[in-house]
């Protein structure tokens, strides 16, 4: 903790530690350049970026992307948490540090809606490219209508409060339903079997 208070005076903010991780608070603006020193200098080597994720904190707040470095030289991960406007969630994107953060960006993007500046194949990773909703957004309604969600979703092909459910239950107990009870049709009896002696058997 010392070391990163004395490097980065003015960056990191809400310096917090436990038994086994450091946690801090970067600006977006700055997110990238920090991430890359944290990275090449010797004295912190975080050469792994173990994960990229988000966090929502409900209708009318922030979100913050969080990224857990892993560094062999210390013997805590280093959880680094960078806020993102809601009404305009744009962060840089990491790419050009770890190549694998491409697949958490997505994804992000995908569920939460968060747009990385700079990521060169920012595209639905889950749902469908014509969705437009983010289903992880705390403001996200289920089941099923994201056309009525404040991510402004998709209008569903079928509501299920307009199902006829009696249909189904109709279909299920009806014993003249070919279609669950077909006719049963006997069986042809068998063909006897030859008897010793009789006409045409072979010895």
């Amino acid at each position: 903790m010392q070391l990163l208070g004395d490097r980065f005076p003015q960056t990191l903010r809400d310096l917090w530690t436990d038994e086994d991780s450091v946690e801090v608070q970067v600006p977006r603006e700055e997110i990238v350049e920090t991430l890359r020193t944290l990275r090449d200098d010797d004295d912190f080597g975080f050469f792994m970026l173990a994960d990229e994720a988000a966090v929502d904190y409900g209708p009318g707040e922030h979100f913050e992307v969080v990224y857990h470095l892993y560094s062999d030289r210390h013997p805590a991960w280093l959880r680094i948490r960078s806020r993102v406007d809601r009404d305009d969630p744009h962060i840089p994107t990491i790419t050009g540090l770890w190549s694998g953060a491409m697949f958490h960006e997505r994804e992000m993007y995908d569920m939460m809606g968060i747009v990385f500046d700079g990521n060169r194949d920012l595209r639905r990773i889950y749902m469908s490219p014509d969705y437009r909703s983010f289903p992880q957004r705390r403001d996200f309604l289920l089941p099923d209508d994201a056309a009525d969600s404040p991510a402004a979703g998709v209008d569903p092909l079928e509501r299920p409060e307009t199902w006829d459910l009696r249909r189904f239950g109709n279909v299920l107990t009806s014993s003249e339903d070919p279609a669950i009870h077909p006719p049963h049709e006997p069986d042809e009896p068998p063909d006897p079997e030859p008897q010793p002696g009789a006409r045409g058997e072979t010895r």
